[in-house]
């Protein structure tokens, strides 16, 4: 099979599952990562066959696709703030409005940054934790997350990108673990916050493959994650300090009533679709 051939396989497979524009974009994508090549490279080389190995992988990924798999297992990458973090089914795929999370943090930060303590609550595969230490050059920068093998992935991802990251285990939700920790300038999370009930509304390929234990909190306690960063907030949060949070678009305002009840300054920010996804609570001196 040649390059050429591959990509009308690929299409054509594809778009049992995908619309013709989707398939055409991950024929790409598979494609670039299959050869190692970019697509004017692959034009010029189009009639370049691909062994046999490749072709086995080719066959595999496509079935994991149409399974409605995410691309992003399948190839075991994903994109965040212009870098490449590995991502496997240990944690979930980063996402835009995550990123616009991570910039708030950034836009509000005042440079030059000379000291500055930092923790990211519930790091996944470290996307918040070390897009904001490669901005935040000198700033300490601590991320725990409760699963071993999403901190696996988490230490892989700031070898690779050059970030230097205390990592440790910790269960937010338990008292006696968060109150051992140092105190933080600013605290960012992006907690579990889907009701069990919404399960229904979830996209297969989120629902089957990514951790529901970062994705699900119970019906009768949906701000469950976030009352307990608040209340950690009020004993480690340095004075004028401040913890952003992304959220449940439908949960705005209870979680920014929750925040203001605890004594802290509390605003919602909408992401670039209009919808409420962010609250920044600054703790009151």
């Amino acid at each position: 099979m040649t390059i050429t051939e591959a990509a009308i396989h690929i299409k054509k497979e594809l778009e049992r599952a995908y619309d013709n524009r989707e398939a055409i974009t991950i024929a790409d994508w598979l494609l670039e990562k299959l050869t190692g090549a970019k697509k004017a490279d692959r034009i010029i080389n189009k009639e370049k066959k691909l062994t046999t190995e490749q072709t086995d992988t080719l066959n595999s990924w496509i079935s994991r696709l149409l399974n409605q798999e995410p691309i992003q297992y399948v190839l075991k990458e994903a994109w965040f703030g212009g870098m490449k973090f590995y991502v496997d089914q240990n944690v979930l795929i980063p996402r835009p409005e995550t990123e616009e999370l991570a910039d708030w943090v950034i836009s509000d930060c005042k440079f030059p940054i000379q000291q500055l303590s930092l923790l990211d609550i519930g790091c996944g595969s470290g996307c918040i934790s070390i897009f904001l230490k490669r901005k935040l050059r000198k700033a300490d920068v601590w991320a725990c997350d409760l699963s071993e093998s999403a901190l696996a992935v988490a230490e892989r991802n700031a070898k690779n990108l050059g970030a230097e990251i205390h990592f440790f285990q910790m269960d937010i939700l338990n008292e006696m673990e968060r109150n051992r920790l140092q105190s933080f300038d600013i605290i960012v999370s992006n907690p579990p916050y889907i009701p069990e009930n919404d399960k229904t509304q979830i996209a297969p390929n989120v629902l089957h493959f990514e951790p529901g234990t970062a994705l699900f909190v119970p019906d009768t306690d949906s701000l469950l994650f976030y009352r307990a960063i608040a209340d950690f907030g009020k004993k480690k949060l340095n004075p004028g300090g401040a913890i952003y949070v992304e959220i449940n678009e439908d949960l705005g305002d209870a979680v920014l009533k929750l925040f203001q009840s605890k004594d802290y300054e509390a605003i919602i920010k909408k992401d670039m679709q209009g919808k409420n996804r962010m609250v920044k609570a600054i703790r009151n001196i």
